[in-house]
């Protein structure tokens, strides 16, 4: 079966709602929530992913997924079926329903490694680099963890789950994850139970020490809760979006290679091999010295700090 990536519908909607709530924004008197520069930026980005995706997601869908399909699904008497010895699914409501699902959970741990492993974080901070959260910075992509990604989601064809199947979730999912990006939904009652919401994904781009590394699900909150990565939106908290280590510019091309610039960096300066694995393959904020802090590190000293003083304003040591 042939089937449009959703994506294709997605992006013209992605730019309606963006100039939506631009125009609602400056209107309404937030005229913080959107600053041209760094919109420009946003924008800039988001044209080379719409450039760059196309190309690698043909690559990665015929080749890669194609062949991991083919390979784990092989014709037997006519019928394609997977090496495990059940027949490879096909295109029933509830197959695309535990394909969307499976989905979810890959995205899971791929948004989680991108966060947890500092070469992946190089490419996936640049999401993370504004200090303004609106739909604007949904398109913020960075150019690199289009090349890796596929990879991740190499176990769903490998499964018996078809190529096209896979890609279009993986659309589905990327259509969901725009919508987040907006202080203008509030949190959502009974849904908040299920759905990873638009307050949870305030959480996710705060640079507060109790809310980094928080809520990387798609669609659901289940395998943040299941795994210990979730946390909902405080009232009482007053969130600061952006990095700590921002890169301090509206050049793309920093914006896109600051943080690979510091691992290089890093591993210059590394007195050993170790070291520099660590520098390119530990966690953000990782050190030999303890100079500067993982964010587990941090929050471990930002709890032991309140509980001290549950009124001292925490001082972050990165």
């Amino acid at each position: 079966m042939d089937f449009t990536n959703p994506l294709v519908y997605g992006v013209p909607c992605f730019i309606a709602f963006i100039l939506l709530e631009l125009t609602y924004s400056k209107t309404h008197g937030d005229d913080e929530l959107y600053e041209w520069k760094d919109l420009f930026a946003s924008g800039f980005m988001g044209v080379g992913s719409a450039i760059i995706a196309p190309l690698i997601k043909v690559i990665s869908a015929i080749v890669i997924f194609e062949y991991t399909y083919e390979l784990f699904n092989p014709l037997v008497d006519g019928i394609r079926t997977n090496i495990m010895g059940y027949e490879s699914f096909g295109y029933a409501w509830y197959i695309w329903l535990l394909c969307q699902l499976a989905d979810d959970f890959t995205y899971y741990w791929f948004h989680r490694a991108n966060h947890e492993i500092r070469i992946l974080w190089a490419a996936h901070i640049v999401h993370h680099s504004s200090d303004n959260f609106n739909l604007g910075t949904a398109v913020r992509n960075g150019w690199f963890t289009i090349l890796y990604k596929p990879l991740f989601y190499m176990w769903l064809p490998a499964l018996g789950f078809p190529p096209e199947m896979v890609v279009v979730c993986l659309g589905i999912e990327a259509l969901w994850q725009f919508q987040l990006h907006t202080v203008y939904v509030p949190k959502l009652g009974i849904l908040e139970k299920i759905f990873n919401t638009h307050t949870m994904h305030q959480v996710h781009h705060a640079q507060n020490v109790e809310y980094l590394d928080k809520n990387h699900g798609g669609f659901l909150n289940i395998f943040d809760k299941i795994f210990g990565t979730w946390k909902a939106l405080d009232d009482n908290i007053d969130v600061k979006y952006g990095v700590i280590h921002a890169p301090q510019s509206y050049n793309p091309i920093v914006i896109l290679t600051h943080e690979f610039k510091d691992i290089w960096n890093d591993v210059k300066k590394s007195k050993k091999l170790s070291h520099a694995f660590m520098y390119i393959f530990g966690p953000p904020g990782w050190s030999p010295d303890g100079s500067t802090l993982t964010v587990k590190q941090q929050q471990r000293l930002f709890r032991k700090e309140k509980d001290r003083n549950p009124n001292i304003v925490y001082s972050r040591p990165n």
